[in-house]
């Protein structure tokens, strides 16, 4: 094969061209996983799961709602000011295509490394 070629797999783009740079990172793969996971998750129930400060959360939530990832509802529990996340249909289609992508990149290491 001559060095002006790639193999057939290489000539579809690579999956990780295809990650979302928005879903992608950490903390705002890991609260759309447990939006996702819990269908309606707490704001305290996601800063404690994820090891977050109040503002730290609330920035990457400011990120996800404004590209229409996910739901904020601010309510009441009893007395208690509470905000609660969800995924919207988007969030889901977004988090699935991730996860999708981090497949096919697996495979490929698993492929290349069975060689």
């Amino acid at each position: 094969m001559s060095t002006d070629q790639a193999p057939p797999e290489e000539t579809e783009q690579h999956p990780a061209k295809a990650l979302d740079d928005t879903v992608h990172q950490r903390i705002r793969l890991g609260v759309l996983t447990v939006a996702h996971q819990a269908r309606r998750a707490e704001f305290g129930f996601l800063r404690s799961t994820l090891d977050l400060t109040a503002g730290n959360l609330g920035q990457h939530l400011t990120v996800l709602e404004k590209a229409g990832l996910i739901e904020i509802e601010k309510g009441y529990e009893g007395r208690r000011p509470r905000t609660w996340v969800s995924l919207t249909p988007a969030g889901h289609h977004a988090l699935r295509e991730e996860v999708a992508q981090l497949k096919r990149l697996i495979r490929r290491i698993e492929d290349a490394g069975a060689g």
